[in-house]
């Protein structure tokens, strides 16, 4: 074999390599558009209060009478798991640890996705300016922000996500089932009990879905490649 046919078989797996980063790549951007389709609608139709919105309150009403004590305390438990205080202290502790592991591109990815879900949450909430359901039903204390989307929803969401990336690569095929799992369960939990304890629409909950997925394939287009820049740093 001639050294030019050697130089191309080395080279062969290099181009599957690049056409499968360019595919996947492509598939994020694509999933990322559908997914802000679906939030643009979302919030026509709340703030006009027409489409799919028109099923909030039938929602909303269905889940009052659904209420019992026990389902009570376990949508309080999952709100709390979601909230502000405790979303946010596990983040920073796992932003500090991957620092102390000398891991500056995920640690880097991580701080982008977390802070980017704050700030979407906040503008969000701005442009919608969406009054959240009324207080009688619901079960806790006052909240005056608005409601479309759901930051319990949206930060846990996005936190989870992050988390079960950064955990992948090291645990076994039943490890990564039970992530997966686990991660559905929470999630769902807090953007479930959102609407369970009248502090959200159904509409908000599916919003926040919807913006957790794009900004997620945002984020990992960019933990893509601040990856390769690290390598490339380190081959200099």
């Amino acid at each position: 074999m001639s050294r030019l046919d050697v130089s191309s078989t080395d080279d062969a797996p290099r181009r599957w390599q690049l056409s499968d980063a360019g595919g996947a790549r492509l598939v994020l951007v694509l999933i990322a558009c559908l997914a802000t389709t679906g939030v643009v609608a979302l919030a026509d139709a709340a703030r006009e209060h027409d489409g799919v919105s028109r099923l909030d309150p039938t929602a909303a009403a269905d889940i009052v009478r659904m209420r019992t004590p026990t389902l009570t305390e376990l949508a309080h438990v999952f709100t709390f798991l979601g909230s502000e205080v405790v979303v946010g202290g596990l983040a920073l502790v796992v932003l500090a640890t991957l620092l102390m592991r000398h891991q500056p591109s995920r640690a880097a990815t991580f701080a982008i996705g977390m802070a980017g879900s704050a700030f979407l949450t906040v503008v969000v909430k701005l442009v919608v300016a969406r009054p959240r359901p009324g207080e009688v039903d619901r079960l806790g204390a006052l909240d005056t922000s608005y409601s479309f989307p759901s930051g319990h929803t949206l930060n846990s969401t996005v936190f989870i996500a992050l988390v079960v990336w950064l955990l992948w690569p090291s645990v076994t095929r039943a490890g990564r089932i039970a992530l997966v799992t686990g991660g559905a369960v929470l999630a769902v939990g807090v953007a479930s009990s959102r609407i369970y304890l009248g502090y959200h629409w159904l509409t908000d909950v599916l919003a926040s879905g919807l913006v957790a997925l794009a900004w997620l394939c945002v984020v990992g287009l960019l933990g893509s490649t601040l990856t390769r820049a690290g390598r490339l740093t380190q081959s200099v």
